[in-house]
């Protein structure tokens, strides 16, 4: 396709030059190129397709190089990104050096926030707004009309999150302009009423109209039994707006509303944006939009296309480009099996059955498997109700999505001593999606927690084995952790797990080091120790708990004098390699032995996850490489090589 517009857009002030009638085209353009690098890259497909139009409207009504754009999730950011001068990055979308698929203000001063999770755009536009007026910058019709608009979008699916009510109540509260722009893609929260409910919106935003409800109380508040009178009026105004427009729900949080309207529709968005843009009081603008729109795949099967792994059209059929067998699809098989066995086995999943593999379990088991939506709280809260009346409830949740339910885990897990299950997808890196979705901190979230028992897989037989000993585990929480990744061995036996025991997986005579491998960087250890077969003698356990922690396999390595490397895919601080530490102090011994490999305390940005690992040092050359160090003062050295500096 040849492109007329989008190569000539470096910010949105050359978007603006282009004819309203012509806009069309560019959606058009941008929509062709998205498709056709999500295919090459993977990526947010149908999010980003649905919300082509109502971006174009908005950068071309609002300068958000003045007024603020705060995104919600942040996956539906591609054509942002691409009016505001990122074009040339979109060849290496969520690859290293090129294009991140969230906002990141680190890549364009018009993404404020990096923002990865649901619900969070209205509170933060709230205090965007409340820190403008403080500062005088705020718009305002009558004494500042070049201040600063705020706009804030969120989707139908992230507005239900509790966070995102929580905004909406503190929202209404606003004496400014502030816009809330709902992209309704497929809940349905309410259809378009037709031209009476269109005439309404535009009265009802009106300065006019409400100049003149104003006007109405103030004279029926003179009056005897005025204010009786003045609120029979208001309240039958609300009752009349309540029958002519469905959206009248986000008015009892003290915002006007407007809509539903066609998102796909330019001159009509661009004519409401225009309309609502200088109110000066909190409004709603509610837009129906198709998630996937202009590609017939997405269209049709939104959920298979939210983001999908690069993929090819042939002949009218879609060949996604498949790798090995992923983690995901091994835990809905270890978990089909087992609740084929215990009827008192419970799965839920917030919003993501897909993703985590509980699609699978939804259609075998229906009435024991549920998708509680964008709520995260909620879902863990439901669960432990459901461990109160002795259920063995599992959620299968992102490790970075598991962060927002933390005081759940504390309050209604494990202070009452609770058996919720929780299998966290998504640990460690995970590659094109960045920071804003690595999980990265779920053992220093759970960790803190008594009686908790944390876990981690390094291939399907020990997740298998794994969710087996969480189904009996009836003292409290309990977590298995494993990777947006391949599953390296897929069949086998496996060990039982035993509570606090590790096992080990390569033995030696008279070894020099130990590994004591946390989750998949496990295999990476065995690879290093194969490789210097012949040079050093190392053993390698699989530590299998990160709490609580082998100890007597601690103090019998210390006790020999033999170092410990340990490797994990989890933050530096507060993982597997510090609850070691801890525990050689508890025993009061020498902890100098001990090197620790982790991620750094830093953010690693978005790329591949092999990439990724290596960035860390966690991958078989990094772990190769402090082996090297660690031993090379050794009687059976070999050369010492350049090393990175370790943290021991």
């Amino acid at each position: 396709m040849e492109l007329m517009y989008l190569p000539t857009i470096e910010s949105p002030a050359d978007l603006r030059k282009i004819p309203v009638d012509e806009l069309p085209i560019l959606a058009k353009e941008i929509r062709h190129v998205i498709s056709e690098q999500v295919k090459e890259s993977g990526g947010h497909l149908a999010p980003n397709l649905g919300v082509v139009e109502l971006t174009i409207a908005l950068h071309y009504v609002f300068d958000f190089s003045h007024d603020r754009l705060l995104f919600d999730v942040g996956h539906q950011c591609y054509t942002h990104k691409l009016l505001t001068g990122r074009f040339p990055m979109l060849s290496k979308l969520r690859q290293r050096g090129g294009m991140s698929g969230f906002p990141n203000p680190d890549e364009s001063p018009f993404d404020l926030f990096a923002v990865g999770h649901a619900g969070t755009s209205i509170s933060t536009s709230v205090g965007m707004a409340r820190g403008d007026t403080l500062s005088g910058e705020a718009f305002d019709p009558e004494s500042n009309q070049q201040g600063r608009r705020v706009v804030a979008l969120v989707g139908d699916g992230s507005i239900v999150n509790g966070v995102a009510m929580e905004g909406l109540n503190n929202a209404g509260t606003l004496k400014r302009q502030f816009l809330v722009v709902l992209n309704d893609n497929g809940m349905s929260i309410a259809k378009p009423q037709g031209a009476i409910s269109a005439y309404f919106d535009h009265i009802r935003v009106g300065t006019t109209y409400r100049s003149l409800k104003q006007t109405a109380k103030n004279v029926m508040e003179k009056l005897p039994g005025g204010s009786i009178l003045g609120d029979l009026s208001h309240r039958m105004t609300e009752m009349m707006k309540d029958a002519i427009s469905a959206d009248s729900w986000f008015e009892h949080f003290g915002l006007l509303s407007v809509g539903p309207i066609d998102g796909h529709d330019l001159p009509s968005l661009i004519s409401a944006l225009i309309e609502v843009k200088d109110v000066d009081h909190p409004l709603l603008l509610h837009v129906h939009t198709t998630k996937g729109k202009g590609f017939a795949y997405a269209e049709d099967d939104a959920t298979a296309f939210h983001s999908p792994k690069p993929f090819e059209v042939v002949l009218d059929k879609v060949k996604v480009r498949k790798g090995g067998r992923s983690f995901t699809a091994a835990f809905a098989d270890a978990m089909t099996d087992l609740m084929s066995r215990d009827d008192r086995i419970v799965v839920a999943t917030a919003a993501m059955p897909d993703g985590t593999g509980v699609d699978k379990l939804l259609e075998k088991f229906p009435k024991r498997v549920w998708d509680a939506g964008i709520c995260e709280s909620h879902t863990f809260d439901m669960l432990a109700g459901m461990a109160k009346t002795g259920l063995k409830p599992f959620f299968a949740v992102y490790s970075t999505f598991l962060q927002r339910a933390f005081d759940q885990a504390f309050q209604e897990g494990a202070l009452q001593g609770l058996p919720v299950r929780l299998c966290l997808d998504r640990a460690g890196v995970v590659g094109g999606d960045g920071p804003v979705h690595h999980g990265f901190c779920d053992i220093a979230l759970l960790r803190v927690f008594p009686n908790a028992v944390i876990m981690a897989a390094i291939d399907e037989p020990t997740l298998h084995a794994a969710l087996t000993f969480m189904s009996g585990y009836e003292s409290g929480l309990s977590a298995v952790r494993y990777p947006r990744d391949s599953v390296l061995h897929q069949d086998g036996s496996c060990e039982e797990f035993v509570l606090g025991k590790a096992h080990q997986i390569r033995k030696v005579h008279n070894p020099e080091l130990a590994i004591l491998g946390y989750g998949v960087p496990t295999m990476h250890a065995l690879e290093v120790a194969q490789r210097f077969e012949g040079s050093y003698a190392i053993d390698v356990y699989d530590a299998r708990f990160a709490k609580p922690v082998d100890g007597d396999l601690l103090e019998h390595l210390l006790a020999n004098d033999i170092p410990i490397i340990t490797v994990e895919d989890h933050s530096i601080t507060g993982g597997f390699g510090a609850a070691l530490l801890e525990e050689a102090s508890n025993r009061k011994l020498d902890s100098s032995l001990i090197t620790r490999l982790a991620l750094p305390d830093r953010w690693i940005g978005h790329g591949s996850r092999p990439e990724q690992l290596n960035e860390a040092g966690i991958d078989a050359d990094g772990i190769a490489r402090c082996v090297a160090q660690i031993l090379a003062s050794r009687p059976t050295s070999i050369p010492t090589i350049e090393q990175p500096t370790i943290t021991g």
